[in-house]
């Protein structure tokens, strides 16, 4: 690991404490990714105490605007963000003192309330300075004044237009490549490939890409532009948690499969930087969650051409919530809670699915008596099952919906697992057809 440029010294700092461990982040580089002949560094922004780059950014934006009096004592700080910036405004904002409001009508609500104002970090020219003043230069004493790249993604640019103009100071033009890792349906890497700007489209990596260009973001530093798409991003930020222990978001990954792919185009040793915009905490139920990877169609198993096709947590495979006959009322409802379900097959000791149980069951037993949560569940499951062996057709599935139950398949005496209306949707969204032209796919 190379270390922060330099530690903090607390009894300086005219901040308050908390925002003095803003900036000065650990770089290290990765020695478990194929990298070609390159050298693949990484800057952990995620080390930064609200957990992302924004941080710098926020405070240099606040701290602009105190210095031009355009920020007094008890204003309010507003702007149009649900993101990172939003989480770093809110900590600087918090440690200074002053209230943060953030939504669509930004510029004006900050006209609007009294000592109010608007961050627009697309437009503040403190947003690049920040990264001009802090993070290049960290990341040049950092690798000892010895790189060849620096791979970023643009939200709001600041991080190109800072890092960009820091390194043409310190060395000449084109001196270090910036190249730009971009989502798949983001505006800018065909910008950068043809100068045109086209449609954006849609995508799910978060924090970067966009469907304009941004008022600070100088797209001419960029030397050439990577297009990354979600599954790409997603796998990438997966395999770096799990080879690297560095738990990023999902920008993290679209930015590593971005480095990769240049380092691995390369036919000459280069010492790369890329970064880890923000940490992984706010994607534990999206991109670390197999379930919902899988119900995106970002992970892939091996289809069956039937009903198991459908099932989105196996029991095989350990995915499924289950309680037994003998278990008692209050830990179905335990495990009902802690797993966000409404209900839970009723597996006994062999294996066999025997009944199901919901919130309603549950309610029939105990809204008079709380004391019976201490009774089994097979007092007030439901053991009528409606059972499909895997081979049967959308019409059964459909007939079982009708009926106000859930599907469960069984392959003889082996239970495989259930089949929800939303499982169905979710199998038929992924299967649509991607053009009108496109035959449709006949399901079972």
């Amino acid at each position: 690991m190379i270390e922060s440029s330099a530690a903090p010294s607390i009894a300086q700092n005219k901040p308050p404490v908390i925002l003095s461990l803003i900036g000065d982040t650990p770089l290290v580089e990765i020695t478990q990714f194929d990298t070609g002949p390159c050298q693949l560094f990484l800057k952990l922004e995620n080390q930064n105490p609200g957990g992302s780059i924004k941080d710098r950014i926020a405070l240099s934006m606040i701290e602009a605007a105190e210095a031009d009096g355009k920020l007094e004592p008890g204003g309010t700080v507003v702007e149009a963000t649900a993101g990172n910036t939003g989480l770093g405004l809110a900590l600087v904002a918090g440690a200074k003192g002053y209230r943060e409001y953030y939504q669509d009508m930004a510029a004006r609500l900050a006209q609007e309330i009294p000592g109010g104002f608007y961050v627009n970090q697309f437009g503040n020219p403190a947003n690049p300075l920040a990264h001009e003043r802090t993070t290049g230069p960290e990341i040049w004493e950092q690798m000892r004044h010895d790189v060849d790249a620096i791979v970023v993604g643009v939200g709001s640019g600041g991080t190109l237009t800072g890092l960009g103009r820091f390194f043409n100071r310190v060395k000449p033009r084109r001196g270090i490549e910036m190249l730009l890792a971009d989502p798949t349906g983001s505006i800018l890497y065909e910008y950068v490939k043809t100068g045109k700007l086209l449609e954006s489209g849609s995508w799910a990596v978060e924090g970067i890409g966009e469907d304009f260009i941004p008022e600070i973001a100088d797209m001419s530093l960029v030397t050439d532009a990577f297009e990354i798409d979600d599954e790409e991003s997603f796998a990438t930020a997966r395999e770096l948690l799990r080879k690297e222990g560095i738990f990023g978001g999902s920008s993290t990954g679209t930015l590593v499969a971005g480095a990769l792919r240049y380092c691995r185009e390369q036919t000459k040793a280069k010492r790369v930087v890329s970064l880890v915009p923000d940490t992984g905490n706010k994607y534990l139920s999206k991109m670390y969650n197999d379930f919902w990877m899988a119900e995106q169609g970002f992970i892939h198993r091996p289809p069956h051409g039937d009903l198991s096709d459908l099932i989105s947590h196996r029991y095989e495979a350990g995915e499924v919530i289950t309680v037994g006959p003998h278990d008692s009322l209050l830990t179905a409802f335990k495990r009902m809670r802690d797993s966000d379900v409404s209900q839970l097959p009723v597996v006994d000791q062999n294996g066999r699915a025997i009944g199901i149980i919901d919130e309603s069951d549950l309610l029939v037993k105990v809204h008079r008596s709380p004391s019976h949560f201490n009774d089994p569940v097979e007092n007030a499951m439901t053991d009528r099952l409606e059972t499909l062996p895997p081979n049967a057709k959308i019409k059964d599935l459909l007939d079982v919906f009708d009926r106000g139950r859930v599907a469960i398949v069984m392959e003889d005496d082996k239970f495989l697992g259930l089949i929800t209306r939303t499982d169905l949707l979710s199998y038929l969204r992924l299967h649509m057809p991607r053009s009108a032209t496109a035959p449709e796919r006949e399901f079972v």
